[in-house]
């Protein structure tokens, strides 16, 4: 049984067809690549699969459950991600603060938190670029600091946090060297080995 499965999903802008009676399917530990032009309707097809975006027909079914009525933070709940290709990095913070940006671990002083523990946001973080099997300059730099592929590399690692089971990844080697391509298709082999399905959209056939 598919981990995802789209049927007949159709979804206009206007008087733009957008998509047209869209099937496909993903299972557990896939790697799948939607490949296409820029404004092909890639994008349009994974906000819906995500709930930003809502289909004019069609349904998805995930982990064999009906969510096409559900919204993002629902499917984010039962294990669907989407990294954006601006990847939505607060570039001043460094690479703990992004992975936990908003979750943010606390002390507690009489039974409130009430300071964020940033010993144990550094180490959980330090855990999770480890899990990935990648390494980063060090986790207290700003983000901003760093090349494309290492800042792909705290996306992912965001997204583990939430323990998704399908990660969508828009246009992620996008402006990147041929050396960091490399670094992140490893980064997406990773996911795969550990059971998590990827959807790379791309317009480049050779990812």
């Amino acid at each position: 049984m598919s981990l995802l499965q789209v049927t007949d999903v159709q979804k206009s802008f206007g008087a733009v067809h957008v998509l047209h009676h869209i099937d496909f399917s993903v299972d557990a530990g896939q790697v799948v690549g939607l490949v296409g032009d820029n404004g092909a309707g890639k994008s349009t097809l994974m906000k819906i699969i995500t709930g930003m975006y809502t289909a004019d027909q069609g349904s998805i079914r995930f982990k064999d459950q009906d969510i096409t009525a559900l919204n993002p933070g629902e499917r984010r709940e039962l294990g669907i991600e989407m990294i954006y290709q601006d990847l939505a990095l607060a570039r001043q913070q460094d690479v703990a603060s992004n992975i936990f940006l908003g979750r943010e671990p606390r002390k507690t002083v009489l039974g409130m938190p009430w300071f964020v523990d940033r010993r144990t946001m550094h180490e959980e973080a330090g855990k999770m670029i480890d899990r990935l099997g990648a390494s980063l300059p060090s986790i207290s730099r700003p983000v901003g600091t760093f090349s494309g592929g290492q800042q792909q590399t705290v996306a992912i690692a965001r997204a583990l946090t939430f323990n998704p089971s399908l990660v969508i990844m828009d246009e992620p080697t996008a402006a990147l060297a041929v050396k960091e391509v490399q670094s992140v298709l490893n980064l997406i082999r990773q996911l795969k080995q550990q059971g998590i399905a990827v959807v790379l959209i791309s317009h480049r056939l050779n990812d």
